[in-house]
């Protein structure tokens, strides 16, 4: 029973990774596989991610970027399979450029719904999305102080 229902499960992602990962990069694919095997419990997962206009054969040949972003996609079609009611993320956002950090972004506002995001980062960019921001300072030498900033949107 515990095969099937993890089969079943990890087919769910497959294809939340699938179409997570084109949504992401704007094409290219993706796929998941177990390694070879008779048991599925025992059996290790390979990821394939070939950006578009890249050739890749190795995931170790992406870059930084290419790699966070790929499992981020990952994490989100996990999110979408199995919801979570909040999703603590520490510097997921640290080998990201602008251009992917807005893409992150838009990834948390679009499949983040029944899921409260804490972002731990010291990115910018990635603060200037968030709805709320909370942060610690020390006016005096020893003393730390607990700031709170709700953000108010932007208009158009």
């Amino acid at each position: 029973k515990m095969s099937e229902v993890f089969v079943e499960s990890f087919d769910r992602v497959r294809e939340n990774f699938r179409r997570v990962f084109k949504d992401v990069f704007g094409g290219g694919a993706a796929d998941l596989s177990l390694t070879e095997g008779a048991n599925p419990l025992e059996a290790g997962v390979e990821i394939r991610a070939q950006p578009p206009g890249r050739r890749v054969h190795n995931i170790n040949l992406l870059s930084g970027g290419e790699k966070a972003m790929t499992a981020i996609a990952l994490l989100f079609a996990i999110l979408m399979t199995r919801p979570s009611p909040f999703c603590v993320l520490d510097e997921i956002d640290a080998a990201l450029d602008d251009s992917n950090v807005e893409r992150f972004g838009r990834l948390v506002k679009e499949y983040g719904n029944g899921t409260q995001f804490i972002v731990i980062t010291h990115q910018k960019a990635t603060m200037e999305m968030a709805d709320r921001l909370y942060g610690l300072t020390m006016e005096e030498p020893g003393v730390s102080k607990l700031v709170s900033v709700k953000l108010i949107e932007k208009a158009g």
